[in-house]
């Protein structure tokens, strides 16, 4: 019962290693990956793209609900 609650976990580690700890360290450490020197480190990297996320979203956006 608890291992197949635990199992994705586990096949997550063992698929992408370093992913996986990358993810665990930054979260236990509670590092923001949008600050500097995070932002730019994972940018030249070539896996993320920050300022398409960031783009038009200058804060509360309001709808309408007929």
């Amino acid at each position: 019962m608890l291992f197949d609650e635990l199992k994705p976990i586990f096949q997550e580690l063992i698929q992408q290693p370093a992913a996986f700890m990358g993810g665990f360290c930054s979260g236990v450490l509670r590092l923001n990956v949008t600050e500097e020197p995070w932002k730019s480190w994972l940018e030249q990297k070539g896996g993320f793209d920050f300022k398409k996320d960031t783009d038009d979203q200058d804060g509360p956006q309001s709808i309408t609900i007929e």
